[in-house]
């Protein structure tokens, strides 16, 4: 059984027990980690892509240790001018072991973005209730109340057209 996983924004082909080579993950070393974004599943006979991801699926690896690859020489030269410029890099690298690959079951994680603009919803309404004036409202907090009260072609009106509809 394989899988494609995206890790780190780079996709691999990982097996159980593979050891690879990652870009530097925030892990430290002994420690666990599950990756969601499986893009393909191979079991002998079945191959399950997804679209883009498979819901449901994880890799669970164990990150072994934290190096630097080896050094790349950047060099450059213009002839007859004089210029040369030399500079060194070296990757950041995070060594993980695949122990596990789930088809199914996997608990995707839990994503913080949504609670927010669920936050920020509940405060236009109120204003509406007290009757505040609608002029000192912004556009946007006018199309949310008219979305509320059922309004429709809010998307073409503008700031009068939605003051005097919700009027």
């Amino acid at each position: 059984m394989y899988a494609i996983v995206e890790i780190a924004g780079q996709q691999f082909k990982v097996a159980k027990d593979q050891k690879v080579f990652v870009h530097r993950l925030d892990a430290e070393e002994g420690s666990k980690v599950n990756f969601d974004n499986v893009l393909l599943l191979a079991d002998d006979k079945n191959i399950t892509i997804g679209a883009p991801a498979i819901n449901g699926a994880s890799v669970e690896a164990k990150v072994l240790k934290h190096l630097q690859g080896d050094k790349v020489i950047v060099f450059k030269k213009k002839r007859r001018k004089g210029y040369r410029k030399k500079n060194g890099h070296r990757q950041q690298l995070t060594e993980i072991q695949i122990n596990t690959i789930a088809a199914s079951g996997a608990k995707p994680a839990a994503k913080k973005v949504e609670a927010k603009p669920a936050a920020k919803a509940q405060p236009a309404a109120p204003k509406a209730e007290a009757g505040e004036d609608f002029s000192k409202m912004t556009v946007a907090e006018l199309k949310e109340l008219a979305k509320a009260k059922g309004i429709e072609g809010i998307s073409s009106m503008k700031k009068a057209d939605l003051i005097a509809a919700l009027s």
